[in-house]
């Protein structure tokens, strides 16, 4: 059997497997994407990018993609039906903070938009996709992952050779079960039939702008646009312990059922799928396993109340690539991917319980003895959440996992603030710079640290950008180096996440030393040696 050699191989090609991919060859790293299915997802899942997930998919142009798919963002009613009493209302769940805390809008494709968009900007960098592929077997040693595949519709075997494997394949995760990784959380939910059906969208036109979250006397479900002309989705709880089963929703009683939560006794729904799926709130012991590491839903399970689900796997996706692409490339120790585990575990952590939070309001009241979590804040969960790794120099005591993003403090492991300013009579955002290479972010007096930036990036082989204040980039309201903590002459060194690594807020002796031991301890480049006292703030 002919063993093909890739650097990593990637199963599943949802938003988590596609994300992983698309950066990855952007950055140039040779990858392989299987997926079980013969096509990406037909039914329309989850929907919505914040503006912090837009940033991301923007250092690809994907941005720009959703955004011209010109969805509109929905409105949430809890209502007893969709044209009946309206119990309470909610906003869009997508934040749109504009201009507060980011430069970016927000997108509302749904998954069947998006992910084909991720593969197709994965295959033009290089990426190769196969469908109808699956995996049947791993194995893992020091060096890589031996993986055994099979092609479904003809049952050909074939081997494939990885530096490293990226599980992102879905919630029940083959690959997390053989890895021997459990799970922890508040479990089940509930059962749904998710129920995708086309209707003459003018008879749907008044409720089609909203997202319901139906409380019928007769059951417990949800209602909304499937953003494809004419088609809509439509969702059903059932209960195994009270004998109700999926096999009960047949096309007559999902008609009925349609009817009934839509006030509308003479519709005549096109049925096209019906699927059973499970609500619920689990998050992996573990994010990484030796040389194989999970990603989106293999990694963690969430509510999709709060829209967070699918933008959580995004940045799985991204924190993923740029890691293991440095690594890759030689200009970080394989230290580094270390920090994913503790990293995207605590966002998601944060995650599941602010969607549980969010999905208790808007389900009748729960009557179980489970302690249900308090929501955190949306934005707070977005744009607030401080990382906390060996890929981040924390030197405050502060033991806060979130921050309000409306009043950020610039500190080491939080994402670093959005400040508008000026360059050339143009307005930017700090946000502009960042995304793909490290950035050393100075104010009017960082001369010093912009040549220091210059010898260390060509002593370690890095790319480190250096923007500071001047002639040609201007700070109009005076915010940037209270915002970032820099003081005029101090410094903030940026990740390719756009995650604060290191700050001081004054000039050093040795600009240049103090850098270069800063940097090749987040690149875990070195064994880590103490930080010299009084440069990190």
């Amino acid at each position: 059997m002919n063993t093909t050699r890739v650097r990593v191989l990637v199963v599943g090609a949802g938003l988590a497997g596609g994300s992983t991919a698309m950066f990855l060859a952007d950055r140039g790293i040779d990858v392989l994407v299987v997926e079980r299915h013969p096509g990406t997802a037909l039914h329309p899942k989850a929907a919505g990018q914040h503006p912090r997930t837009m940033e991301l998919l923007r250092t690809t142009g994907v941005a720009e993609r959703v955004l011209a798919a010109d969805n509109k963002p929905l409105q949430i009613k809890v209502a007893t039906t969709a044209r009946g009493e309206v119990l309470k209302t909610i906003l869009g769940d997508a934040p749109r903070p504009r201009g507060e805390v980011s430069p970016m809008k927000p997108g509302m494709a749904t998954q069947i938009q998006l992910e084909p968009m991720l593969l197709d900007v994965a295959r033009e960098n290089g990426a190769r996709i196969q469908f109808d592929t699956e995996l049947v077997s791993f194995e893992q040693d020091m060096l890589g992952v031996t993986a055994q595949l099979v092609h479904r519709p003809t049952g050909t075997l074939s081997q494939v050779r990885a530096d490293y494997l990226v599980a992102a394949d879905g919630h029940r995760s083959p690959i997390r079960e053989r890895l021997g990784i459990g799970r922890h959380g508040w479990g089940s939910l509930s059962h749904q039939a998710g129920i995708v059906f086309d209707a003459d969208p003018r008879r749907l036109a008044d409720i089609a702008d909203s997202l319901y979250f139906l409380w019928h006397p007769e059951f417990t479900g949800f209602f909304g646009t499937a953003h494809v002309p004419g088609r809509f989705i439509f969702g059903v709880e059932y209960d195994p312990a009270r004998g109700q089963s999926f096999e009960d929703f047949t096309p007559q009683r999902c008609v009925e059922l349609i009817r009934l939560g839509l006030d509308d006794p003479e519709l005549e729904p096109r049925i096209r799928t019906v699927q059973a799926w499970e609500m619920a709130a689990r998050v992996a012991d573990t994010f990484r396993r030796g040389r194989v590491f999970l990603a989106g839903d293999a990694a963690k399970v969430t509510p999709p109340t709060g829209g967070l689900g699918g933008n959580t796997a995004i940045g799985d996706g991204f924190d993923l690539a740029w890691k293991l692409a440095a690594v890759l490339t030689g200009q970080a120790g394989p230290g580094l991917l270390d920090s994913y585990d503790p990293e995207r575990r605590t966002v998601a952590e944060l995650v599941v319980a602010d969607s549980l939070a969010n999905y208790l309001e808007r389900t009748p009241a729960r009557t179980d003895e489970r302690s249900w979590p308090k929501p955190l804040g949306h934005l707070e969960v977005v744009f607030g959440v401080r990382q906390r790794s060996d890929a981040v120099l924390i030197d405050d005591e502060d033991p806060a996992a979130v921050e309000d993003p409306r009043k950020p403090s610039g500190r080491p492991g939080f994402r670093a603030p959005h400040v508008p300013l000026v360059r050339n009579g143009t307005t930017v955002s700090t946000v502009d710079f960042f995304g793909r290479d490290w950035v050393l972010l100075t104010g009017t007096e960082g001369g010093v640290w912009h040549q220091a930036a210059k010898h260390v990036a060509d002593r370690l082989g890095i790319v480190v950008r250096t923007v500071g204040l001047g002639p040609d980039l201007t700070d109009p309201d005076d915010r940037l180096v209270d915002v970032y903590g820099i003081g005029h002459g101090g410094a903030s060194l940026v990740r390719p996440d756009g995650v604060v690594a290191w700050r001081t807020d004054f000039e050093v002796a040795d600009a240049a030393g103090t850098l270069q031991t800063v940097l090749t301890r987040l690149l875990a480049r070195v064994p880590s040696d103490a930080i010299p006292a009084g440069t990190g703030r």
